[in-house]
């Protein structure tokens, strides 16, 4: 359901949030490479589903799927990079320290369109290869310091190039556990928790999605084969367009042989091992890894402060949506 908040009016016009946008995607990826020593290389759009290596996300979405008769084999448009991603720093040879980045288009024709969601997802991907003693929370926090430093610098610059934007993020991340905000708001859904939390440390990353909490249901869904459930989480800012927490990243530690062996028995899939990219990761033939999509199209949101992800994609919109936002002035792309 499309939410319009009282009084909303972008602050820059069609032709300007065109430019922007460019500018946002150009600004951050060259200072994501430059925060994580990351390549940018090309990325698949489609997959060979028995290859194991699509994620099934939270294991309920269904990818979009086609036949392609000249290779008599199926194939289905990917839902994220993840399982690519490790698999080609392998196959490029990349060394520790070293990592990629690609954009990653997907279509989740599952998704439940509102203000923040669309069928359309646009992220960067980004993996890059660590060490095993790198495996740790501190690790991962400092990884994500990194990202925010990075978002907030690219909104340094566009707002030297657009200064009646008035968008102000918080630099500094509060870290949170899962369980922590499960024991803070007991009565609260998990996304109510991240609201509550949120709107009080604007920038707050939470660990350890996946795993159950002590409630028996996990915060979130993750699929069991590549993040670390102890080792990820997700990045949120508050917008205050929206007056709401805005995800702008899913990230972790990928799964070590031992939790992919564990969390494959916990979420019911060991049917899974027999899979090529398990087989590998299982047999430890695949390097450790850190990785996360960077949503472009939310990013472009929080930093244009636009009420509405149609005004940074061009995508397709049910009829609600269409006449909330034309009545509201709300150009969609």
């Amino acid at each position: 359901m499309t939410v319009v908040p009282d009084g909303y009016q972008s602050q820059l016009d069609t032709y300007d949030t065109q430019r922007a946008i460019e500018a946002i995607k150009h600004t951050f990826l060259a200072k994501l490479c430059a925060a994580l020593h990351l390549v940018r290389v090309t990325a698949p759009l489609v997959v060979d589903p028995s290859t194991g290596i699509n994620d099934n996300l939270n294991g309920v979405e269904r990818p979009v799927g086609f036949d392609v008769p000249a290779i008599g084999k199926d194939a289905e448009v990917v839902q994220s990079l993840a399982k690519w991603k490790r698999l080609a720093l392998k196959r490029y040879d990349f060394k520790v320290g070293k990592g990629i980045v690609c954009d990653m288009n997907a279509i989740r024709r599952d998704e439940e369109l509102d203000n923040l969601h669309s069928i359309y997802v646009d992220q960067w991907d980004w993996e890059k290869i660590i060490r095993l003693e790198d495996r740790t929370p501190e690790y991962l926090e400092s990884v994500v310091r990194r990202i925010v430093t990075a978002i907030c610098g690219t909104l340094d610059e566009l707002k030297w190039a657009y200064p009646q934007l008035d968008v102000e993020l918080e630099r500094d991340v509060t870290f949170v556990g899962a369980q922590e905000l499960e024991d803070l708001y007991p009565d609260l859904a998990p996304k109510e928790r991240e609201q509550r939390f949120v709107r009080d440390h604007h920038t707050t990353f939470i660990r350890g999605i996946g795993g159950r909490l002590r409630s028996g249901k996990p915060h979130d869904g993750r699929a069991p084969d590549y993040d670390d459930w102890e080792l990820n989480g997700d990045l949120l800012f508050w917008d205050e367009t929206l007056g709401c927490a805005l995800e702008a990243s899913s990230m972790g530690i990928r799964v070590s042989p031992e939790s992919l062996d564990r969390q494959l028995r916990l979420a019911g899939c060991d049917d899974r091992r027999d899979l090529p990219f398990h087989r590998m990761l299982l047999n430890g033939e695949l390097p450790y890894t850190i990785g996360g999509g960077i949503g472009q199209s939310r990013l472009c949101m929080l930093l244009l402060a636009k009420a509405h992800v149609g005004e940074v994609q061009a995508s397709i919109w049910d009829e609600q949506t269409r006449s909330a936002c034309e009545g509201a002035g709300i150009q969609l792309l």
